[in-house]
């Protein structure tokens, strides 16, 4: 049986070469285990083909850590490839994401957790951002151009602290640049999302693997190709069966 099906929420935590925020992650997460309102919780760390040492330090804290969990990846496939991994790898009720560098608190789900009964998606917005302005202002253009092309509402789609119902997280379509679109790709079937002010920490270790070009090059031409998708999506619901 997968491990994580003994667990009420796991969080994915996407790692490229972040060696140096493995420890750091490691501290936080074990702090923050016990204190999770979806307790119990547990963490899958996917690592997306690192070239340092991230992958001999996350086996290290996995070997010490009983909740904690990894994935390796053949090679780098990207941060959507990641996040599908490890989504398709989760059999918990709830499936959380945030990134390796830290930004962003386990804490904080604390904040979301509270939701997930009524809401299909729980999401935080980055207050206060800790980022360049030109990252800021990249941001803000692309999440502004998204909510013209998909209609959806969100704020802040590159938050990265989020928490899915595994079984809605499990349908979503995937293709390289989705982990933009999660609450639009969640509105495809009819999900409910709540967005809640989240805080946001500057980076102390490690490179952003973002910059201008690809925060405004890949969501320009993935919006277009989820306005394809959203006219021949198939959403549907079944009403019972005798498979189990």
């Amino acid at each position: 049986m997968n491990k994580t099906a003994g667990y009420k929420l796991t969080i994915v935590i996407p790692v490229f070469n972040e060696e140096d925020n493995i420890y750091a992650l490691e501290e936080k997460l074990r702090d923050f285990l016990p204190q999770s309102l979806a307790h119990p919780t547990c963490v899958l760390f996917v690592n997306d083909g690192s070239k340092d040492r991230s992958p001999e330090r996350i086996r290290e804290i996995c070997a010490r850590n009983d909740a904690f969990f990894y994935l390796d990846l053949a090679r780098n496939s990207g941060l959507s490839a990641a996040m599908k991994a490890g989504i398709d790898a989760t059999f918990s009720d709830y499936v959380g994401y945030m990134d390796a560098d830290l930004q962003t608190t386990p804490e904080d789900f604390n904040l979301l957790l509270p939701y997930m009964d009524e809401y299909e998606m729980a999401m935080g917005i980055r207050t206060g951002r800790k980022d360049s302005f030109g990252k800021r202002l990249s941001s803000k253009i692309a999440n502004s151009f998204r909510r013209m092309m998909t209609g959806d509402d969100a704020q802040d789609t590159g938050c990265p602290l989020k928490v899915l119902r595994t079984d809605y997280a499990k349908r979503i379509p995937f293709f390289t640049g989705m982990h933009r679109f999660l609450p639009a790709l969640m509105l495809l079937q009819e999900a409910r999302v709540k967005q809640i002010p989240v805080r946001h920490f500057p980076r102390v270790a490690g490179k952003s693997k973002y910059h201008l070009w690809n925060r405004l090059k890949g969501p320009f031409m993935d919006c277009f190709a989820y306005r394809w998708m959203k006219k021949r999506y198939i959403n549907y619901h079944t009403a019972g069966d005798n498979l189990n």
